[in-house]
């Protein structure tokens, strides 16, 4: 005998307000600490480029494969994270990632050799890619649906301040050791300490991940029915019916497509086109070079005569417009819509990325860029970075998490992921190299994937804006 689930009586959720909006807010910043970590290990080791290049002797391109290696674990750890949360919960999986940023806070400060250093942040790049992913789908989970796209935005704004505040934190250290990256302070290399500082967010990240709450929807799918609904009542509020609630997320958990990799194949060249153009957005989102922004400042403005100290003065500042320009994507994505975004950050990148391309052609005067050219490109950094900020730095998530068709959703987003973290690599690990052979002409090829960004949007990328997820087909 067969019978056919009846979907749930409405819980009521979906318009509910939690009588404790404090306590909801306090559990997703909680949980976005996991994004402070992944900007701030993103960006602390531009201040120790220098430094390691000079104490272990090494070329731009060893050098450039210890700075990307933790991409490599990047990856792996977004691509395990969520097989492993589903197993032992989202909670344990937050305390394994800050126990590995802890670790690796440590061994990155006190390394032996190259290699050793190399481990280290392979261990780190594996927190970061477990954090990426448990973070935004935890908020997701347990933040009450009229707030879930607030504070989904705490990830990414936790992401852009940790960058900054790992920039004001090199800054104050390089200071502090009299401007020198291999200066004495607390009887090490001030860049050691810059990547051992780490350890402090690490600590709080791990002591805040007890106390707050497993994420419902894991408790239903391990039979802990009773405390998912303590939960759902700390959360939503008790105007909320919980027993229509827990049903509701029972339902739609068995519902769900499980999207495997297979799904993905079709059309003329192996995936679906859909997947092409997510493919597409992770892979335009960092050939323009932004992570050159956050890995390499420091270097490149001393490569162009700029003084230490002003050098990390100066990521600093990038940082501070990274933020404003986060700030104005999240404010104006519903309301202009994603591909407008998109396309404007695109022109103001290739106006930024040409100005920064066309100031690095001269040749240096006493170890120095002419004052008009520093200026030209102080600025159009500057310049790239907010338009960078205000468009594909959040749009590309946006559309990643919209674009595609429910039943491929979760494969596909995993594999565009996938391709963003590779397209870091090859950009992090190739820059050294590059800048050394021709830094202008370097710049010449970020600014044509920035044009080149322009009719791929244009052409491929339809709107997202206004549309719910079942319309994506």
């Amino acid at each position: 005998m067969t019978s056919t689930a009846k979907a749930p009586q409405p819980s009521g959720a979906a318009t509910a307000h939690p009588e404790h909006l404090g306590h909801v807010i306090f559990i997703a910043a909680a949980a976005a600490m996991g994004g402070f970590l992944f900007g701030y290990d993103s960006s602390v080791i531009n201040g120790a480029v220098e430094a390691i290049r000079s104490r272990y002797d090494v070329g731009s391109a060893a050098l450039a494969q210890v700075i990307a290696v933790a991409l490599i674990g990047c990856a792996i750890g977004a691509a395990t994270a969520g097989r492993i949360a589903d197993r032992i919960g989202r909670i344990r999986c937050m305390q394994i990632s800050a126990v590995l940023f802890t670790v690796s806070a440590v061994g990155s400060a006190l390394p032996f050799a190259l290699w050793d250093l190399a481990f280290w942040r392979i261990v780190g790049g594996f927190a970061i890619g477990m954090a990426s992913v448990i973070g935004p789908a935890y908020i997701a989970e347990v933040a009450p649906p009229a707030y879930r796209g607030r504070l989904g935005s705490f990830q990414q704004a936790a992401i852009v301040i940790g960058i900054a505040i790992s920039q004001l934190v090199n800054w104050g250290l390089l200071n502090a050791a009299g401007g020198d990256q291999r200066g004495e302070l607390m009887g090490l290399e001030a860049w050691q300490v810059m990547l051992g500082v780490m350890v402090v967010p690490a600590v709080l990240y791990g002591l805040l991940s007890f106390a707050i709450p497993e994420s419902p929807r894991f408790l239903i799918s391990v039979g802990k029915r009773d405390r998912a609904r303590q939960i759902l009542d700390e959360v939503e509020g008790d105007s909320v019916n919980l027993d229509a609630r827990v049903a509701e997320i029972e339902h739609a958990m068995k519902s769900e497509h499980k999207s495997s990799f297979k799904d993905l194949l079709g059309g003329s060249f192996f995936f679906k086109p859909i997947v092409w153009v997510g493919i597409g957005l992770s892979v335009f989102q960092q050939f323009v070079g932004i992570n050159v922004a956050f890995y390499y400042s420091s270097t490149l403005w001393q490569s162009v005569g700029v003084d230490p100290t002003d050098s990390f003065l100066y990521s600093f500042t990038t940082s501070i417009i990274n933020i404003v320009g986060t700030v104005i994507a999240m404010i104006f994505v519903d309301r202009v819509g994603r591909k407008p975004l998109a396309l404007i950050g695109s022109v103001g990148m290739v106006i930024g990325l040409g100005l920064e391309a066309w100031a690095f052609s001269y040749d240096l005067v006493d170890g120095k860029l002419p004052a008009t050219q520093g200026w030209v490109a102080l600025v159009a950094a500057h310049v790239f970075v907010l338009f960078f900020a205000l468009s594909w730095g959040v749009v590309v998530w946006v559309f990643l998490g919209e674009m595609f068709p429910n039943r491929i959703r979760a494969a596909a987003l995993g594999v565009a992921a996938s391709a963003q973290w590779i397209a870091n690599w090859a950009i992090t690990a190739s820059f050294p190299s590059l800048a050394d052979w021709n830094l202008s002409a370097t710049y010449v090829i970020y600014t044509f994937f920035a044009a080149l960004s322009i009719p791929f949007v244009l052409k491929f990328v339809k709107e997202t804006k206004g549309k719910t997820l079942e319309e994506m087909g």
